[in-house]
């Protein structure tokens, strides 16, 4: 893999600095996807957040939570 990098960048040196703006702007892009994931998961929390604000859903003292669980394993 290490060859390979050196051999892209090698290319990569010799755009022109508007290609090389461009060719950065892709690769950055590329890795948006985890940006859309996080921003996924940002919402799922305000959404989580709301519902107990709101009383949608009953929250479960952690104790008693792990309580069930461990009553289920058995």
């Amino acid at each position: 893999m290490g060859n390979q990098l050196e051999i892209l960048e090698a290319e990569a040196l010799k755009l022109t600095s508007g290609e090389r703006a461009a060719f950065a702007q892709l690769l950055l892009q590329s890795l948006d996807e985890d940006a859309e994931i996080e921003e996924a998961w940002a919402a799922e929390v305000e959404r989580r957040i709301a519902d107990v604000e709101s009383g949608t859903v009953q929250v479960i003292p952690i104790a008693e939570a792990l309580a069930q669980v461990r009553a289920a394993l058995k």
